[in-house]
């Protein structure tokens, strides 16, 4: 695998893993007693760190990416396990 290989996939996990923490942590003005102002919506996050959901994104997408490239290597997975998704020989 190239390294232009290596770099996509792991942008494209980076990305997967940022919409999947993004929701975790978020608190509305409701849950944390502040006022809304006029126009905000009431779900609207009060305490949105984006560099933290860049950090918990950056870790799982590591993680998530070790395990496929460990995968890419050893071949634990292979089209051949997962039955229907081969053609009959």
């Amino acid at each position: 695998m190239n390294w232009y290989a290596i770099f996509a996939i792991y942008v494209l996990f980076w990305v997967i893993s940022a919409f999947l923490v993004l929701p975790f942590g978020l608190c509305t003005p409701d849950e944390t007693g502040e006022v809304l102002l006029k126009g905000q919506a009431d779900s609207a996050p009060s305490n949105f760190r984006p560099g933290r959901v860049m950090l918990r994104a950056t870790l799982l997408s590591a993680v998530l990416f070790g395990l496929y490239y460990a995968n890419y290597v050893q071949g634990w997975v292979t089209i051949d396990n997962i039955p229907g998704l081969h053609p009959p020989r």
